[in-house]
């Protein structure tokens, strides 16, 4: 059963969500195991619309996350643009729903299993439209085409409004983000990252995620 203001009230205080795309399972669980000694406490595993990666391989990876590192790390999926996707990454084990559009079916099914909702966002009225639909958190996304300016432009009419920033966000202006009004980040390749992966260097996948979590008091 998940205890969803626990997951709120990690998200709140942990900030950083990691996004992991295109990786196999053993790469996902030797690249979590790396980020939580950098102490990373948040991963999202993305679905691949594309197809090329089915979806039961992700939800595979995700239940893969949830059983080897419980208790230490709270997984749930992203780019999540369908029910069943939804269902897949709850059976799984995910503890919430990631997507990069606002659409109401999804967030629905996402809050009926009690889990956290954040569905992605670009403008006020989508926004406002995510919070009417229940969701607990709006996904600024694509936040690397807007900005802290545009971060701090929305959230002054729409303070009660918990945003993520999505996108372009790095380790040398997180913190600007942060105090633009943000309550997260979503961080992919700044710390996943794939060369090191691919050469199996894990330890600067710790390393990058240091830089991250070390600005988090």
């Amino acid at each position: 059963m998940i205890n969803k203001q626990e997951v709120i009230k990690d998200i709140d205080k942990y900030k950083i969500i990691t996004i992991l795309r295109g990786l196999t399972k053993e790469q996902v669980l030797k690249t979590v195991d790396a980020m939580i000694k950098g102490g990373i406490k948040l991963v999202e595993v993305t679905f691949d619309q594309s197809g090329k990666i089915s979806e039961e391989t992700t939800a595979d990876s995700i239940k893969a996350i949830a059983e080897t590192f419980k208790g230490k790390v709270r997984v749930g999926a992203g780019t999540v643009m369908t029910e069943k996707q939804v269902e897949l990454a709850y059976n799984a084990g995910a503890e919430f729903i990631i997507s990069p559009d606002c659409y109401e079916p999804v967030i629905k099914k996402t809050l009926s299993l009690n889990m956290v909702s954040i569905p992605g966002v670009y403008s006020p009225t989508e926004a406002a439209n995510s919070y009417r639909y229940g969701a607990d958190y709006a996904k600024l996304f694509p936040n690397s085409e807007l900005g802290i300016s545009y971060l701090k432009a929305i959230t002054a009419p729409l303070s009660h409004i918990k945003f993520l920033a999505v996108g372009g966000v790095n380790a040398d202006n997180m913190l600007e983000y942060l105090n633009a009004g943000a309550k997260g980040i979503g961080v992919a390749t700044s710390i996943v990252d794939k060369k090191a992966i691919a050469l199996g260097d894990y330890d600067k996948i710790t390393e990058l995620a240091k830089k991250f979590t070390s600005q988090i008091k």
